[in-house]
């Protein structure tokens, strides 16, 4: 008889817990399931009872990592914040999360981070969610008169590359939680709100024309 679902789950999240030990001891050395099978003493073919390969493995993983930025990210966009609060707390929240992460572990979040980046088609698509609930948010604010002559895709684009240094865990490490305010983020959100828009600007008598560079 197949053991309860409610088992499985319990087990995978007390391997899930090894795993973190692992790489708390090891750093980011890739872990076979060989190597977690005997950290966990267990044979191989029990761990497979909890992941079928150690892509399975790596995916189980990346969405325990991701988790907290997943239920920021659900509840910030079904609130009824202000489409601008509602911008400015799917960045802060999600930062904070980040930054309890850094403050806890540092050496850990850094291995997950280096794995991460050696596994990036496991990770690439909760990148793509990311995007999705921003886009969501975009949508909302241009259906009140934001973001004008700008697609959803290219708004989406253009404001990722402004808040990168608060999105990326990275960031925390070369540039510090010193210079990387929630005052700050909130000046950027407001920014974006105000001066996002494709439209001609009669420039001061003087004003030099900003040329692109090719």
């Amino acid at each position: 008889m197949a053991r309860p679902h409610t088992d499985i789950e319990a087990g995978r999240n007390a391997l899930l817990e090894v795993v973190d030990d692992l790489v708390r001891k090891r750093g980011a050395v890739d872990i076979s399931m060989t190597d977690l099978a005997a950290a966990a003493g267990m044979s191989a073919s029990n761990l497979y009872r909890f992941f079928d390969n150690k892509e399975a493995l790596l995916e189980a993983v990346a969405e325990r990592f991701f988790a907290e930025k997943i239920r920021i990210m659900v509840e910030v966009t079904e609130s009824d914040l202000p489409v601008r609060d509602k911008m400015y707390q799917y960045f802060a929240r999600r930062y904070l999360a980040n930054v309890e992460q850094y403050e806890s572990e540092p050496d850990l979040l850094k291995s997950y981070l280096e794995i991460g980046q050696q596994y990036f088609e496991v990770v690439r698509g909760y990148v793509d969610l990311g995007d999705h609930y921003l886009s969501l948010i975009v949508a909302e604010a241009m259906e009140q008169g934001y973001f004008e002559g700008h697609s959803i895709d290219e708004t989406v684009s253009l404001i990722n590359q402004m808040v990168q240094c608060y999105t990326n865990p990275d960031a925390l490490f070369y540039i510090g939680t010193v210079k990387l305010k929630i005052e700050k983020l909130a000046l950027i959100v407001d920014t974006i709100f105000a001066g996002l828009r494709k439209m001609s600007v009669p420039r001061a008598a003087g004003q030099p024309h900003i040329k692109i560079v090719s």
